[in-house]
């Protein structure tokens, strides 16, 4: 999807679907509904928002009540499911830092995977300013490096919290694309290797040579209520249930093929020996 109307579009074309496959007409359909038979055309090719009610009144005439709750979920997240980093970051990178702090730790589950980079609970002070640096350059907007950074390292306290539990599964790749220089990859990779073991983390790295058994961006899943996917031009919230079960067994894939303790270590062991041969 590319923008809200893109999602209500999409909404819509849901419940024509619903409709038809019940067997209704607008007309019969706006009847039942006690609506002007307009607002039925006008709900469906997206050039109007439906009320929960309307989501009710479909559920109810099409005796479709299993599909209401993914419907009202879809419903409410059209307006927020889609934000692009131009907003997000208008005013620089701390402020999205922050809405980092207050879900990870209101989140009691955390299941983070990661293709590319180490994910920002297991990153140094160091490797973080060298990723902010290059974000702030590429999207030209404020530039707030030394309290993002500081933003970023603050969201870490929550690894310490008992009543959390966090499950990092990161693409081989992520220890080999170099965040500044080799002094700070060599640094961090130090660091996720002492994170191996510690209570209440599970770290596991996916080979390079895995079968492509599932191809998916980086994603965020908080316990089973949220999902937040970074894409390029923009960030997108996922709440439906429908969507949630595809990443929870999309996480659990990985997982399955990820290698942990010794042989995760093994992995990032191998990945600091190339950076200091390159000294």
């Amino acid at each position: 999807m590319t923008d809200v109307h893109d999602a209500r579009e999409a909404l819509g074309a849901r419940l024509r679907e619903l409709r038809r496959t019940a067997g209704l007409t607008n007309r019969k359909l706006a009847r039942l509904s006690g609506w002007h038979e307009s607002k039925v055309s006008k709900i469906e090719y997206g050039r109007i928002m439906p009320s929960d009610t309307d989501i009710r009144a479909y559920c109810q005439h099409a005796d479709a009540a299993d599909q209401l709750p993914d419907l009202l979920a879809t419903l409410h997240n059209i307006d927020s499911a889609y934000l692009e980093w131009r907003r997000i970051l208008a005013t620089g990178m701390s402020r999205r830092q922050q809405k980092s702090v207050k879900l990870e730790a209101e989140a009691r589950n955390l299941r983070i995977y990661s293709t590319q980079v180490v994910p920002g609970l297991l990153q140094t002070a160091e490797y973080a300013e060298g990723l902010f640096r290059r974000h702030i350059e590429f999207y030209r907007v404020p530039d707030d490096l030394d309290s993002a950074v500081a933003k970023r390292m603050e969201r870490q306290r929550v690894l310490y919290q008992r009543d959390h539990r966090f499950h990092f599964v990161m693409g081989e790749q992520s220890l080999y694309t170099t965040v500044g220089n080799d002094g700070v990859m060599r640094g961090q990779l130090d660091r996720l290797a002492s994170m191996i073991g510690m209570p209440r983390i599970t770290l596991g790295i996916v080979p390079a040579t895995a079968e492509a058994l599932i191809v998916s961006t980086s994603f965020v899943m908080f316990d089973n209520n949220m999902v937040m996917v970074e894409g390029t031009a923009a960030e997108l919230t996922i709440t439906q249930p429908r969507e949630l079960a595809i990443y929870g067994r999309a996480f659990d894939t990985l997982a399955k093929q990820a290698v942990t303790a010794d042989k995760a270590r093994a992995l990032i062991m191998s990945a600091i020996d190339l950076r200091r041969g390159a000294e």
